[in-house]
């Protein structure tokens, strides 16, 4: 078994827990450096399946189709935080994964993650955990009427979300609130929403990315901005807090921090995703070393360069139908960066792909995508 301090050379295979698009682009990665990929996802020919060595497919709750797939790579990693940690516990023994499970049991759960924030003196919204009516009550008593409801676990792009800007809304939810853990948060005003990638080593060597300025449409990121439209202040002070979280998390891999920007310049923490994130994706064709890659470094102990924004940049989602109106301009635009995620289905509002540009002028990169979505 390796240890931390040995690095995992190619062709070592590296295999992934999930087969969406964030393991897609991490196999691409891997298998650049020489690496052998290995997948796991209960979908056939799901989108990281399609550019690995071979995937397995099976629930990730699969006892032994895990077990199985754990003898048959070299170390382990996830592009999900909701990985059942119990299974992980128990394959730890069969396979190198260099990730702390403390790390999965703090960001799989929004009560966890707040309270580890904010114990360790990182700014975050007002919450309350709720599990039945009365705490949802007592709770909106205390925070207001202008909160959000979220499951404390799983949801995504605005799923198993709920706004309550008023008593109406609290009364619609009563209706139909099931029992269980949930944490209300308080809505605050804010100028902007950026996030910021940071990666650390198995040495403790931290290294952050650009900070990106992201447009959200109907709970779902829309648009990521590089560098981010924001003064120095702004960044310094969200490459203090990220590393900071990283070392308090004693992360190895890549984090996505997601931060409001409120209308005082201070920055608090929304939400964290111990993974590559939408809005790093950016870094693929911007940096001189993508957000998938630093991860793959990260967890095979191979040093990481410092990173360099070589081009501003924007990024856009391509949400269902957006996919097939990108491909019918795909001709015609040279300087897209184009990806299809291989997605077996188009549905609305799910990521089907994404397109970035690079440039000096970030209005003119927007004017270029404008006719995609809006």
């Amino acid at each position: 078994m390796k240890s931390y301090n040995d690095a995992i050379l190619p062709p070592a295979t590296i295999g992934i827990l999930g087969g969406g698009q964030l393991g897609q682009m991490m196999a691409f990665s891997a298998k650049q450096m020489g690496y052998k990929v290995g997948i796991l996802d209960p979908t056939e020919n799901s989108p990281a399946g399609q550019v690995s060595d071979f995937q397995i497919i099976s629930d990730y709750d699969d006892e032994n189709a895990v077990k199985q797939f754990a003898k048959k790579v070299d170390i382990l990693t996830y592009e999900f935080e909701n990985v059942d940690q119990d299974l992980i516990k128990k394959i730890k023994n069969d396979v190198f994964i260099p990730q702390k499970i403390n790390e999965l049991e703090i960001t799989s759960n929004r009560i966890k993650e707040k309270f580890f924030l904010r114990d360790n003196q990182i700014p975050v919204v007002n919450f309350q955990a709720i599990n039945n009516i009365d705490d949802l009550v007592n709770g909106v008593a205390k925070i207001g009427y202008q909160s959000i409801l979220k499951s404390t676990e799983g949801g995504y792009d605005g799923h198993a979300q709920y706004d309550i800007n008023n008593e109406k809304d609290l009364i619609e939810i009563k209706k139909k609130f099931d029992s269980g853990e949930w944490i209300l948060e308080e809505k605050k005003k804010f100028q902007k929403e950026v996030s910021m990638m940071v990666v650390r080593n198995t040495d403790g060597k931290i290294h952050t990315f650009p900070l990106s300025e992201n447009i959200h449409k109907n709970h779902i990121l829309h648009k990521s901005i590089v560098p981010a439209r924001v003064d120095n202040k702004v960044i310094k002070d969200a490459t203090d807090i990220a590393k900071k979280i990283a070392e308090r998390l004693d992360l190895i891999g890549i984090l996505g921090i997601e931060f409001f920007l409120l209308d005082n310049g201070s920055l608090v923490v929304n939400e964290l995703a111990p993974r590559p994130h939408n809005s790093g994706h950016y870094t693929i064709e911007a940096c001189n070393i993508s957000q998938f890659e630093a991860h793959i470094r990260s967890i095979c102990n191979i040093d990481i360069p410092d990173i360099v924004l070589n081009n501003k940049s924007l990024m856009v989602n391509l949400l269902g139908e957006d996919l097939v109106n990108a491909r019918n301009e795909l001709p015609n635009k040279p300087n897209w960066h184009f990806h299809d995620y291989g997605k077996d289905k188009i549905k609305p509002a799910r990521k089907m792909g994404h397109i970035t540009l690079l440039g000096n002028n970030i209005e003119n990169l927007l004017n270029d995508v404008n006719k995609l979505n809006h």
